[in-house]
């Protein structure tokens, strides 16, 4: 490994592990109802959408960092987020090692810089228990019956269907501009995964502004259809959830990718 690296936001809801998101030198960010100090940075100033952050999730702080941190960042400066549950793995150190400050990535590994963006490893949809299915996906069974017996038709949209309610995802993308329309819809059709947890790390604040542009026209849009009066974690974080699956499409389409392992790991506990 080489090069410290200087920009991994880490987004937390809990005030008290301040101390453990410093020993891993990383930037604390602060989000949600909770009280933080001046140690932290918040998205409640300067240009924000931090009220919609019980909706929106981790993006209102992308939202924050966009508008008013983004330009301050060095051209070619790798920046990375992650959260108080999820980290950047360290693949050289061994499993025998529990210590959470060796076990996260601290520099920059030699792998990333034949790529412009890092995005999280594949979580697989196919496996969902059978006790799973029939409780949340009687509907979307009955939009897909083959994935009662054949799990490849357990594609990303079967599953967002399950979990966030039927045919949300189709009235989403029919949002968007013409390209990705047709590009994202084939995804979640055709594609039996989606890189997780809303993480990424890039050297391009190019490909920042392109991803932000294009998300951010598009979950304004979602929001005049599917609004705020949400209940349910499912249905509640919707605009978070659509962002996962955008995220997953849109780096793999328009960049040159890597996808690396996640680590999960409560700093809460």
């Amino acid at each position: 490994m080489n090069n410290f690296i200087k920009y991994m936001y880490c987004i937390s809801i809990d005030d008290k592990i301040l101390h453990k998101i410093l020993d891993l030198n990383y930037i604390p960010v602060g989000l949600g109802d909770a009280k933080f100090s001046s140690d932290w940075i918040t998205d409640k100033i300067l240009i924000n959408i931090s009220e919609k952050n019980k909706y929106y999730g981790e993006y209102t702080f992308h939202y924050f960092f966009w508008k008013n941190l983004l330009k301050e960042i060095p051209e070619n400066e790798w920046v990375g987020f992650c959260g108080y549950r999820r980290f950047w793995k360290n693949k050289n150190m061994s499993q025998s090692n529990n210590k959470i400050t060796d076990q996260v990535i601290k520099e920059i590994p030699e792998e990333w810089n034949d790529y412009e963006t890092i995005i999280g490893d594949k979580l697989d949809v196919r496996g969902l228990k059978w006790s799973k299915v029939m409780k949340y996906g009687k509907l979307a069974i009955l939009r897909n019956p083959k994935a009662i017996f054949n799990e490849k038709y357990r594609n990303i949209k079967f599953h967002f269907d399950m979990f966030h309610g039927n045919g949300i995802l189709d009235k989403a993308i029919e949002l968007l501009n013409h390209n990705d329309k047709i590009k994202f819809y084939e995804y979640i059709n055709n594609k039996n995964s989606f890189n997780q947890g809303n993480m990424f790390v890039t050297r391009s604040k190019k490909i920042m502004n392109e991803y932000y542009s294009v998300l951010f026209e598009w979950l304004e849009k979602c929001e005049n259809i599917f609004g705020f009066k949400l209940e349910g974690y499912g249905k509640t974080r919707i605009y978070a959830f659509l962002a996962e699956r955008f995220l997953s499409y849109w780096f793999k389409e328009n960049t040159k990718y890597l996808e690396w392992p996640v680590l999960f790991h409560d700093l809460r506990k």
